[in-house]
């Protein structure tokens, strides 16, 4: 695919823009580290939200929904519970509010908060840290692969050599992939968490444009009797029984032979069996829902609105603006694909590849101009993410092991010049991760599935359970971790073709969440509870319900006007309304997409509903 000089043009534009942007608010930044990590906590949240939402735009993810509705339909919909996307109902509903109200500047420094300065705090403060550093630079290195593949799919080489692409046939993906990440890093490390924030909501603009962009092309150029004819029945349904139902065999004589391909790539999914598989996901999501988020730009996110009031209402945003805007352009982009597969699908289909195909259907229906303004859209979805990743880390280094151990009483400046060295650093280490690692898929599955199986259920204990103390928690993350480590060198046959999935860190989690589950309770039942007044404090500042009787027992002899949360009730129904709310608002740009109008004013009909329940049973109730 080669881009005309105007479209190369746009794209120059558009990353010295970058550039510009990241230098001029940098002063901003440098004042100290508060304003460098978290933007001095005076961010608005509608700008907080949609810069979390634009780093969650990234564009390897969004093939991969394109992917997923392409095989199974409108059943795709319930596949993002995998990691889970509905842990931002739970966010927006109480557990922003809960982790801003502790006023911290990261995941770690919170463990302070709730389990003081004793040995176990301290321990539980490093694997913290530890987890943080492991799932960031795995998550750069993930976006190292992504955006070399995606750049050299529609940038002219920048090495021709054949004797050197015969040896080294991914240098030019790696090439693009340190210029791009290079670009990233200058305006994340100059201009910290303010540049992240004004960028993204730039490149969401520019996102935006491109998703309703393909959505328009597609539905010109692709009638719904088109779309009825390689699809079979069952394709626009939602709702499920025990097997996912679609019969690719089956299909009318207008569609590709090589659509038939798709009942293999279910079986290799190992979804197939798709009730068993939706109440795994469910089990899954819940509990990493309810731990709260993982010490990532998500949570930073959190840490940098102003009050506890803002950090709900930004979370409620992610779901607004990311979910319809990114549908939009997944479901243009699969009808495209599906419509014309014979001519547009290259890869193998015994191994699909749909990120091989987004750059033959920009190609071949986005007109000059338009094109390198989306290609623009889709680098800015990769640069977010980067971005966001790059932005939570060095905080972890810095106010976690230098401010906390080395030198607390350094100079601003010196902590925000130490921020610099430590992005870097960071960067440096994805990068080279992702020279070393092969597949990167997996290495991301593992991370999502079987790392944060070690990550749950410490941080599900430590909100809702007075008695879990430091040890308790420390002991439950070195558990989960090493069994996340180590199950895979088991090479356990019933982990590797459970019938549920083929996914090996998917299976392993069940095992990684007990595992985990037992080094709590041992470590906090063999060792004393935390101190009185520690847990005293967390109690009245963060408000949590859950187990806490008797701390609040000795919080209202202290102080008998002390009023506890009484929102467990209320906290679930909006939890339930919420994730009704959410699928709506992912259901009905498909069906607008799709020009399927019945099931798309149903769905429009209960995101209104849900939209005014919420309302009222939440947003009006919300207080710092």
């Amino acid at each position: 695919m080669n881009l005309h000089f105007i479209d190369i043009g746009i794209i120059i534009l558009y990353l010295l823009s970058t550039i510009i942007i990241g230098y001029y608010v940098s002063h901003r930044a440098s004042k100290n580290i508060n304003s460098y990590f978290l933007g001095g906590n005076s961010l608005p949240w509608y700008f907080l939200g949609v810069s979390n939402a634009s780093g969650m735009f990234d564009i390897a993810g969004t093939m991969l929904l394109v992917y997923w509705l392409a095989v199974y339909g409108l059943k795709s919909i319930w596949i993002p519970w995998l990691w889970p996307v509905f842990n931002q109902i739970f966010l927006m509903v109480y557990l922003s509010s809960w982790l801003r109200r502790s006023n911290v500047m990261t995941g770690a420094e919170w463990i302070k908060t709730r389990f003081g300065t004793g040995t176990g705090a301290n321990l539980s403060h490093i694997i913290v840290v530890v987890f943080a550093l492991v799932s960031v630079i795995g998550f750069l290195s993930y976006g190292f692969k992504g955006i070399g593949k995606f750049s050299t799919s529609f940038l002219p080489a920048l090495v021709t050599n054949a004797d050197t692409l015969a040896r080294h046939p991914q240098i030019n993906e790696n090439l693009y992939a340190l210029i791009l990440m290079g670009i990233t890093t200058f305006y994340v490390v100059k201009g910290g968490m303010f540049s992240v924030v004004i960028t993204e909501v730039i490149q969401y603009g520019i996102l935006t444009i491109a998703s309703i962009a393909i959505g328009i092309i597609a539905i010109n150029q692709v009638a719904p009797e088109a779309i009825n004819a390689v699809i079979p029945a069952g394709w626009k349904d939602v709702w499920f029984g025990w097997h996912v139902g679609l019969d690719w065999n089956n299909l009318s004589a207008a569609a590709s032979p090589k659509l038939n391909a798709f009942k293999d790539w279910i079986a290799n999914d190992g979804y197939e069996m798709f009730g068993l598989f939706f109440i795994m996901m469910l089990f899954k999501g819940i509990f990493l829902s309810a731990a709260g988020p993982a010490p990532n730009y998500d949570m930073q996110r959190v840490l940098s609105t102003r009050n506890p009031k803002e950090a709900s209402k930004m979370s409620s945003l992610v779901n607004v603006v990311l979910n319809p805007t990114r549908y939009f352009m997944i479901t243009g982009l699969t009808i495209l694909a599906l419509v014309n597969f014979d001519k547009l699908y290259t890869a193998s289909l015994t191994e699909p590849d749909f990120e091989s195909i987004l750059p033959q259907v920009l190609a071949t229906y986005v007109p000059v101009g338009l094109l390198g303004f989306l290609m623009a859209g889709l680098l800015a979805a990769f640069m977010s993410n980067f971005a966001a990743t790059v932005n939570a880390a060095p905080a972890y280094i810095v106010n976690d092991i230098y401010k906390r151990y080395i030198n607390p009483h350094a100079s601003d400046r010196k902590y925000v010049r130490l921020s610099y060295v430590a992005s870097i650093i960071v960067v440096i280490a994805g990068i080279t991760m992702g020279f070393i690692v092969t597949s990167i898929n997996n290495v991301v599955l593992w991370i999502t599935a079987a790392l944060w199986g070690g990550y749950t259920a410490s941080n599900v204990l430590k909100w809702y359970w007075w008695r879990f103390n430091g040890y308790g928690y420390f002991w439950g993350m070195v558990a989960g971790i090493a069994a996340a480590l180590f199950l895979p060198l088991l090479d356990l046959d019933i982990l590797k073709n459970w019938p549920l999935t083929h996914n090996f860190s998917m299976n392993a989690f069940p095992v990684i969440f007990v595992v985990s589950i037992i080094g709590c309770i041992l470590g906090t039942l063999l060792t004393k509870p935390e101190d009185d007044e520690i847990l005293k404090k967390f109690y009245k500042s963060v408000r949590p319900w859950g187990f806490w009787k008797p701390i609040y027992k000795k919080v209202m002899a202290d102080d008998p006007s002390f009023k506890r949360n009484k929102d467990f009730g209320r906290d679930m129904f909006n939890v339930g309304v919420g994730i009704i709310w959410q699928l709506s608002l992912v259901a009905f740009p498909v069906y607008l997409v799709l020009r399927d109008w019945k099931p798309f004013f149903i769905a429009f009909g209960i995101m209104a509903v849900t939209s005014v329940i919420l309302k009222f049973t939440w947003w009006n109730k919300l207080k710092d």
